[in-house]
C-alpha cells in the first residue's frame, strides 16, 4: 500500500488532466475552425485552468466527494468544457470585428507583409474586366497566408494614393461592397478551398474620399496551394514580391514551415 495515497493520487492525476485537457482544446478548435486562432497549447491551458476550478468546486460545495469519484470527474470535464467555449466564443467574437487601421498601413507603404492593388478584377491599361487581375489577387492573398501574414489593400496604386473600387464595381451585377466581398469570397474559395478562403479578414474603408478593401490574411496553420489554369502552385513571400516555388522549392518550404517542433507547441507558435 502507498505511504500517501494523496501524492499517488496528484501522480495519476496530472497527466490524465493534462490529456483530458489537450483533447477538450482539440475538439474547441475544430469545433470554431477558422474563426480561433489561439493556438493549441494557450486553448490546453484555459482547459486545464478549467478541470482546476472544476475540482475546487467541487471540494468547496460538495461534502464528502474524493478525486476519482464519477461526480467529480462530471464536474471538472464540465467546468473544462465550458470555460474552453467561453474563452474561444469571446476572442472569436473579438477577432470578428477587429479593425484594420488602412490609413496607417497605406501611409507606411508597401513591405513583405502589405501590398497594395489597384483593381481587382479591372485592367487599368486596357480598360476593361480581366481574369488576370483576379488571378494576380488570388496569388498574393495565398502568399501571405503561405508566409508570415500581411493584408492585401485594394484600391490603391503602387505609390500609395486611394483610387477607390469604382471600376471593380462596375463589373459586378450589384455594385456594392456586399456583393465584391461575396465574390471575393467565392474567387478564393474556387482558387485554394473552402477553409483557406475563410482565413481571410476582409474590411472595407474609406481613404481621401474613395472606398478600398483591405485583406487581411494570417499565417495559415496548413499550406495552401493555388489552383489555376490547370495548374496548382505554393506561393510565398519573398521581401516584397509573391512568387511561386518549383516542386522540390515547395517541398522543402512546407516541411520547413508547416512542421512545428516540440519548441513551437510549448511557445503556442502553432
Amino acid at each position: 500500500m502507498p505511504r500517501s495515497t494523496v501524492l499517488v493520487d496528484l501522480a495519476l492525476a496530472l497527466p490524465l488532466a493534462l490529456l483530458a485537457a489537450a483533447v477538450i482544446a482539440w475538439l474547441v478548435r475544430r469545433i470554431f475552425g477558422a474563426r480561433l486562432s489561439l493556438p493549441f497549447a494557450v486553448m490546453t491551458l484555459v482547459s486545464v485552468l478549467g478541470i482546476s476550478v472544476g475540482l475546487f468546486v467541487a471540494g468547496w460545495f460538495i461534502f464528502g466527494l474524493r478525486l476519482w469519484m464519477p461526480l467529480s470527474l462530471l464536474i471538472a470535464a464540465g467546468s473544462s468544457i465550458a470555460l474552453s467555449f467561453l474563452v474561444a466564443s469571446v476572442y472569436a467574437l473579438a477577432r470578428r470585428d477587429a479593425a484594420i487601421d488602412v490609413p496607417a498601413l497605406v501611409a507606411a507603404g508597401e513591405s513583405d507583409r502589405v501590398e497594395f492593388k489597384e483593381t481587382a478584377r479591372w485592367n487599368v491599361r486596357e480598360e476593361k474586366k480581366d481574369a488576370r487581375m483576379e488571378q494576380v489577387v488570388a496569388k498574393t492573398i495565398a502568399a501571405f497566408l503561405n508566409s508570415a501574414g500581411g493584408t492585401l489593400v485594394i484600391g490603391v496604386d503602387d505609390a500609395g494614393h486611394a483610387v477607390g473600387l469604382d471600376r471593380d464595381f462596375s463589373t459586378l451585377r450589384t455594385p456594392d461592397a456586399d456583393r465584391f466581398e461575396l465574390w471575393l469570397r467565392d474567387l478564393l474559395a474556387t482558387s485554394f478551398g473552402k477553409n483557406a478562403a475563410a482565413l481571410p479578414k476582409i474590411r472595407f474603408a474609406e481613404l481621401d474620399g474613395e472606398m478600398v478593401c483591405a485583406v487581411r490574411c494570417p499565417r495559415s496553420p496548413e499550406p495552401v496551394f493555388l489552383t489555376q489554369g490547370g495548374s496548382t502552385d505554393l506561393w510565398v513571400r519573398v521581401g516584397n514580391s509573391t512568387r511561386a516555388l518549383g516542386v522540390d522549392e515547395a517541398v522543402t518550404y512546407v516541411a520547413r514551415r508547416f512542421s512545428p517542433s516540440f519548441v513551437d507547441v510549448v511557445l503556442g507558435r502553432r
